[in-house]
């Protein structure tokens, strides 16, 4: 398989991450939807990270429909869900809330670095803004004190997701996120960057 995208986007980062953690071989091609608009066009016309090119050649795109796929190729190995249905919908709350905090991250990486200032938008910012700040409060009691992982003893999709997306913020908007407000997650994102899954697949 082919999963092509940078690091230092979460949406390929948590997949590359979790075909770590699953065994899952696959080489990592890094281009970026700004600067390698051709080369990437001419893998997928829609020039959307992360891409996976499968085995069979199938091109799939973004992050959570990837995961899905994998899930049912390796249901051992890559769900990396929990089951019972009360922790399931809580995994998926987390899941929800961590992919809203990277969404508002990009929201305001992209306002501040490709629209000229005189054309941002005060008011619109301050929404994005407040919805990131609220992600990650809820974040912040989601995790709660739970060691060392979330729903048991080893990392699952919510916790993968949840370091990946904090370190993601961190880079672009790290008082959203600051470890005095967010103790919880500053210990989840320390325990989850030393795994060897996380350390082959650095942010930058």
């Amino acid at each position: 398989m082919r999963l092509i995208g940078m690091l230092d986007s979460p949406y390929v980062r948590r997949v590359a991450i979790t075909m770590r953690m699953a065994g899952i071989p696959f080489t990592h091609e890094p281009l970026s939807i700004l600067r390698d608009i051709e080369a990437f066009r001419a893998t997928n016309p829609v020039i959307k990270a992360p891409t996976l090119i499968t085995e069979a050649g199938i091109v799939l795109m973004d992050s959570t429909l990837i995961l899905a796929h994998l899930a049912e190729l390796h249901p051992e190995r890559a769900r990396l869900m929990p089951t019972a249905p009360d922790a399931h919908a809580r995994a998926c709350r987390i899941l929800g809330l961590a992919l809203a905090a990277a969404d508002k991250t990009v929201q305001l990486a992209y306002e501040r670095n490709l629209r000229p200032e005189e054309k941002q938008y005060a008011p619109w910012l301050d929404r994005i803004h407040g919805q990131l700040s609220t992600a990650y409060a809820e974040l912040e009691r989601e995790v709660g004190g739970q060691e060392p992982w979330l729903f048991g003893p080893a990392p699952l999709q919510p916790d993968i997701t949840a370091a990946v997306v904090c370190r993601f913020t961190r880079s672009i908007q790290g008082d959203a996120v600051s470890e005095a407000e967010h103790p919880n997650l500053a210990a989840l994102c320390a325990r989850a960057e030393a795994l060897p899954a996380f350390q082959a697949c650095p942010f930058r």
